[in-house]
């Protein structure tokens, strides 16, 4: 399981693609449906990152092991209403 330090890496990492795709897409380097496709993407890991970092959190401050956290489905993690 990872830490929170590399789920955090990643999401950074995400957050960069994610400019790096809006930048493409502005310089002409790739086509409209290739960035959407690719953002969603990018957008679900993004979604999946912070739930695993939110419930290692959680579990952390209620005295469970945090490495018990797992990471959730799209269609979880998609599907909340607030």
């Amino acid at each position: 399981m990872a830490d929170d330090p590399s789920i955090q890496d990643r999401i950074t990492s995400l957050i960069d693609e994610e400019h790096r795709l809006r930048s493409s897409l502005q310089a002409g380097e790739i086509t409209v449906e290739e960035e959407h496709a690719r953002l969603r993407s990018v957008e679900v890991e993004l979604d999946q990152c912070w739930d695993l970092l939110r419930q290692r959190r959680a579990k952390r401050e209620f005295g469970e092991n945090p490495d018990d956290a797992e990471v959730r489905s799209e269609r979880t993690v998609e599907g909340y209403t607030g």
